[in-house]
């Protein structure tokens, strides 16, 4: 069973056991099994390339799409087999879907409609919504006067303001500009922690989802590969798919020779028992080794384990650091890239000068079969 727990508790929404499939019995298998789990107030992200499943799995969570198999649970009921509109969620796509034929008041109305407000309360709650989204006095424009990311506030104030115990967010902020991206994203997760609101967020972009997730679920395949806090998905990926995925990383091919020897070519590296991963059943078979390149120690003391002489081939500067890419003695036809930060660049050679000690220490290095 594909699981992710909830953080502590018990959880809101509930997904178990989830199946869909495309095209009938020789189609497609866009989701094989999964279950999940979010707690109250938890903002989770369903994070992975186009095809994983992602989206086809929000979409079933809001009741858009039917499931072949499984159930699913949220706020102590059952929602499997209910229309969208009996499920309490707001929805938030990438698109904005707004009408540009009514007004910002009146796109944020539409939200509240069927829930027998009268005109006063109707009012004041779209007052309190354009408020909350930093949008008061914006009432009598239209979508088409409005920046991209004031409309994605008005679609966000629309989903909010039925007050629904769930918020489901389909890619909100890939079509807007880098700039607006990150200061919406910044928002939109304060807004989400001060409502405590239960969000399940979709996205492929792993930078947003690193700064805006509680957990992570990292899906492949339709299926989820790991869970857990932005932290443990990067430091301690449960496979070599997570961690080409998330981030950056330095990969050496060789064999785990012992329960704490990696060897490539004639080159053999101490690793931590505890990081040999999925290989630590397979001694002396093919595996591959990680490295983060901020894990990549500059000028490390005599006697560190595996310390390599490297040369400085190429940099790129990307601001707070710079990124360096080095050939290292010892290994052949391979590169590594290491992170140094800007205030350090000072103390190192020019690119293709003479040759400094660099190491890849023990702890930092994990190991998939």
């Amino acid at each position: 069973m594909q699981a992710v727990e909830a953080a502590s508790g018990r959880p809101f929404l509930a997904v178990e056991q989830v199946s869909k499939r495309f095209g009938g019995a020789g189609g497609f298998q866009a989701l094989d099994g999964v279950s999940l789990s979010v707690a109250q107030g938890e903002l989770l992200c369903l994070l992975g390339p186009s095809g994983c499943g992602k989206t086809t799995l929000l979409r079933i969570i809001a009741g858009l799409e039917r499931e072949d198999g499984g159930r699913i649970h949220a706020g102590g009921r059952e929602l499997t087999g209910l229309p969208p509109q009996s499920r309490d969620y707001g929805i938030l796509f990438q698109s904005y879907a707004l009408f540009p034929n009514l007004s910002v008041a009146q796109n944020v109305a539409y939200g509240l409609q069927g829930r027998g407000m009268g005109r006063a309360h109707r009012e004041a709650r779209i007052g309190e919504m354009l408020a909350l989204v930093g949008l008061t006095g914006s009432e009598r424009k239209y979508p088409g006067q409005l920046s991209g990311g004031q409309q994605q506030r008005v679609a966000l104030a629309r989903a909010l303001a039925p007050a629904p115990s769930l918020l489901l967010l389909d890619e909100p902020m890939s079509a807007l500009d880098a700039r607006v991206r990150e200061h919406l994203r910044l928002e939109l997760r304060q807004l989400q922690r001060r409502l405590n609101v239960t969000t399940v967020m979709v996205t492929h972009d792993q930078e947003e989802a690193m700064a805006m997730a509680d957990r992570i679920a990292v899906m492949e395949g339709g299926r989820i590969a790991q869970t857990g806090t932005p932290g443990e998905i990067y430091e301690r990926p449960a496979s070599a798919f997570v961690a080409e995925f998330i981030g950056q990383a330095n990969w050496l091919a060789g064999r785990l020779s012992g329960r704490e020897t990696f060897t490539v070519g004639e080159l053999e590296l101490a690793v931590s028992p505890a990081r040999a991963g999925t290989a630590a059943g397979n001694a002396g078979g093919a595996a591959r080794l990680c490295c983060r390149p901020e894990a990549v120690r500059l000028h490390p003391a005599e006697g560190e384990p595996n310390r390599l002489l490297a040369r400085i081939v190429d940099q790129t500067y990307l601001g707070s650091r710079y990124r360096l890419l080095l050939e290292a003695d010892r290994l052949p036809g391979q590169t590594l890239f290491a992170d140094v930060l800007r205030e350090e660049r000072h103390l190192l050679p020019a690119p293709g000068s003479h040759k400094f000690w660099v190491s890849l220490p023990s702890q930092a290095l994990q190991v998939f079969a």
